[in-house]
């Protein structure tokens, strides 16, 4: 009796478009391509779901912040759902944030927008910020508060209460290992 094939149409279309959208670009001061994170970020998702239009959204999660696709691009090409999650993960949708003085004010906005979505929306933002989380811990590991200067914004305490910030509104993520992983990367960086 043949196994069926997993449909992974939609997930394989948005890997290719992630890989083209960040093709030769560097992750800040790491030294490999980009698309690693996405691509960590969408492994983090599927350690909770196996939802193909979730995995989707956290391999495009950053092509509408760092490149130049449009948020109507990801829509006509993966769907409305698809595209309202990484509407959630995009900080540049909001002009009058933009800019380095406006750090604060577009963390905040991204914390009130996190807490305020859907459990599916919450997947692929933890997805995304245990990456970011599991790099911060990796180089402060290695680099001590050196760490902070490859940042626009250098001081550690923003960072310390964004991150707190963040577990708060993904508190109800707490029943995944995804999260409890998250937790104690932030006790273990920012104590």
């Amino acid at each position: 009796m043949p196994n069926n094939p997993l449909d992974t149409e939609l997930l394989d279309r948005a890997i290719i478009y992630a890989v083209r959208a960040h093709a030769g670009t560097e992750r800040r001061g790491k030294g490999f391509p980009y698309i690693v994170h996405p691509l960590e970020a969408m492994e983090i998702v599927s350690t909770m779901t196996s939802d193909q239009e979730l995995l989707a959204a956290a391999a495009l999660h950053d092509v509408v912040e760092d490149t130049d696709v449009t948020l109507e691009q990801i829509r006509d090409e993966f769907g409305k759902r698809v595209a309202d999650i990484v509407a959630l993960e995009s900080n540049n949708l909001e002009p009058e944030l933009l800019g380095d003085d406006k750090w604060h004010a577009r963390r905040q906005s991204a914390l009130d927008r996190i807490a305020q979505a859907s459990r599916d929306a919450k997947i692929v933002a933890l997805g995304d910020k245990l990456s970011n989380m599991r790099a911060i811990a990796r180089d402060f590991a290695v680099k001590g508060n050196a760490l902070w200067d490859i940042f626009h914004t250098k001081n550690v305490k923003d960072y310390e209460w964004y991150y707190k910030g963040l577990a708060q509104s993904l508190k109800d993520l707490q029943d995944t290992f995804a999260y409890r992983e998250f937790i104690q990367l932030i006790k273990q960086v920012f104590g």
